[in-house]
């Protein structure tokens, strides 16, 4: 078939979009894990309107007007937002993950549950879980621990309250300077979070795009990190990577 013939049966079919590009328009700040404003500057940005449906729709809504047959019925509008079981929620410094992993559990009515996982080992580090603290709106509850996340995540299994786990990097970190046994700890948590009954939204670095580190610490850090990530991705309904404020739907 010629071109012109490709383009003309082209033109006969109804223009779809994956869900992904439905949006709501919300505003984001670039949050990271543990992070602050930085900057301080706002940046407008979307969200998947639907995170649960894997069809596409046509591009309108409702019905259309035919000149041969009148009034043609389309497509509903994708449904509402929703929480999977598990939603893990991947990005690196800066990327906004934090801020869209927020955004995700408030799209449910309050009360939400927030799992801090940081220590304020420092002024830093104080002054990050102030301003993360004075960002939530009110319906937060916040739970923190440092090392014994499986346990709470298994003591919130009978609500159906939307808990967000800001974040294992951090998590893991605390495990691992308190030299405990790393892959015991890991699979104990990837054990409660795929038993759980969720929603759980969980918010993750992404550490292995960068170079090689120059110390075995972090190389081990590095490699664990990555390997709890890979874990939690295949327990979750949901993976969402976060790069400048946007999300990639991989799962």
């Amino acid at each position: 078939m010629s071109t012109a013939g490709l383009l003309a049966l082209g033109s006969l079919r109804e223009t779809t979009f994956p869900v992904s590009q439905w949006c709501l328009g919300l505003t984001l700040a670039d949050y990271s894990c543990g992070g602050s404003h930085g900057l301080g500057f706002r940046t407008r940005t979307v969200f998947p309107k639907s995170l649960l449906s894997e069809n596409r729709h046509p591009v309108r809504y409702g019905s259309r007007q035919s000149p041969s047959i009148g009034i043609v019925p389309m497509d509903p509008a994708p449904p509402s937002p929703a929480l999977p079981r598990l939603t893990l929620v991947l990005g690196g410094a800066r990327s906004g993950k934090s801020r869209h992993a927020e955004a995700l559990v408030t799209t449910n009515p309050p009360p939400w549950i927030y799992v801090a996982t940081a220590q304020a080992s420092d002024d830093e580090m104080t002054a990050r879980i102030a301003q993360h603290k004075a960002r939530r709106v009110a319906g937060w509850q916040t739970r923190e621990t440092t090392h014994d996340l499986p346990a709470l995540v298994r003591a919130h299994a009978g609500s159906r309250m939307p808990l967000l786990i800001d974040c294992l990097t951090l998590w893991l970190s605390n495990v691992m300077l308190a030299e405990m046994e790393v892959a015991a700890c890991c699979a104990d948590l990837v054990d409660a979070l795929a038993a759980a009954s969720g929603p759980i939204v969980v918010v993750s670095n992404e550490v292995g795009l960068g170079i090689v580190p120059d110390n075995a610490l972090a190389r081990a850090f590095r490699d664990a990190q990555g390997r709890l990530n890979q874990d939690v991705a295949a327990a979750a309904d949901r993976v969402i990577l976060m790069a400048a404020g946007l999300p990639l739907i991989l799962k």
